[in-house]
C-alpha cells in the first residue's frame, strides 16, 4: 500500500512533473510472471525513477546503510526504503548477501519482479564496472528472464555526494529479456556464472552506450580514494574492452526524446 501511495499520490507526480523522465523498451518488461530487472548504476535516484515508469511493482536491494542511520533524516531514509520494499543487504559479502539474495529468490517465486544492480554498488565515474555473479545465480535458480536496464542521466543530474538532483531529464531504456534456461542446474559452476554475469554486462553495455572497465567498481572506489590514478588510453586509441572480451559495441549514450509530442511514459 505504502509503495503505490508513494508511486502514484506524493512522490511520483511531482518526479514525472519536475524531471519529465522518459522510457523506452517498456514492453520488454513482462506483464506477469517472475523477472530480474538489472540495471547499471549511476546514483542514488535510480532505485526512485525506474520503479516509477513500470506499471508493476518493483523491489530492489539496498545498502545496509539505509536503514542504519540516525537522527531524523535516517529514521526518514529506513522508513521509506522500508516502506517501498527495498531489501537490505551487506555489502561485505558472505552470508549477508546471500540471505539478500534468497530474499529477492523468494519474491521471483511467488512471480514478482526483483531489480538488482550486477556493479554491486554505483559507479564512481558514469562507467559500466564489472558485474558480480550473484544476478547470474539468481537467475539460474529461479528460472527467472533477465531484463537488461540502461539508466541515463541520472549520474549527471545527482553526482556522487549531491544530495538533491538538478532538474533535468531523467532517461532509462530497457532491453529484451534474456533466457539462461540453457544453465538450468547449473548454479554451483564458476565459469558459467561468470560466462552468464558478462552477458548481462553486455547487454546492458549495448543498451548504454558506456564504456566498459573489467575491474568491480568497489575496487575503483578503493583505487580513487587511495589516490591511485589509472593511465588513460590516447584520444584515438580504439576502445577494446567490453565483457567477456566481446567486441564493443557501436552504440551511443541514449538522448531523451526530441520531439515533445512523443509521449515521456508508454
Amino acid at each position: 500500500m505504502f509503495y503505490w501511495l508513494m508511486k502514484r499520490i506524493f512522490v511520483g507526480p511531482l518526479l514525472h512533473l519536475v524531471y519529465r523522465p522518459w522510457i523506452r523498451g517498456e514492453h520488454n518488461v513482462p506483464a506477469d510472471g517472475p523477472a530480474i530487472l538489472a540495471s547499471n548504476h549511476l546514483a542514488v535516484i535510480d532505485s526512485f525513477f525506474l520503479p516509477l515508469m513500470l506499471d508493476r511493482e518493483l523491489v530492489f536491494i539496498g545498502k545496509q546503510e539505509y536503514f542504519t542511520g540516525r537522527g531524523l533524516k535516517g529514521r526518514l531514509t529506513a522508513g521509506f526504503m522500508r516502506g517501498v520494499g527495498t531489501i537490505p543487504v551487506d555489502r561485505g559479502g558472505g552470508k549477508a548477501s546471500e540471505a539478500a539474495l534468497r530474499t529477492g529468490l523468494r519474491r521471483l517465486e511467488e512471480g514478482d519482479l526483483f531489480g538488482i544492480y550486477p556493479e554491486g554498488t554505483r559507479s564512481p565515474d558514469g562507467r559500466l564496472y564489472r558485474g558480480k555473479t550473484g544476478i547470474a545465480r539468481l537467475a539460474l535458480e529461479s528460472g527467472a528472464p533477465v531484463v537488461p536496464v540502461a539508466m541515463v542521466g541520472t549520474n549527471i543530474a545527482q553526482p556522487v555526494g549531491k544530495r538533491i538532483p538538478k532538474v533535468m531529464r531523467i532517461g532509462m531504456v530497457v532491453g529484451e529479456p534474456l533466457d539462461f534456461s540453457r544453465y538450468k542446474g547449473m548454479e554451483n559452476d564458476r565459469f558459467i556464472l561468470r560466462s552468464v554475469t558478462d552477458e548481462i554486462m553486455y547487454a546492458i553495455m549495448s543498451l548504454s552506450g558506456q564504456e566498459y572497465v573489467d575491474v568491480y567498481a568497489a575496487t575503483q572506489k578503493a583505487r580513487i580514494a587511495a589516490g591511485v590514478t589509472e593511465s588513460q588510453p590516447a584520444a584515438d586509441e580504439p576502445r577494446t574492452a567490453a565483457p567477456g572480451g566481446r567486441p564493443v559495441p557501436d552504440v551511443q549514450v541514449p538522448v531523451p526524446p526530441q520531439d515533445e509530442a512523443e509521449p515521456s511514459v508508454g
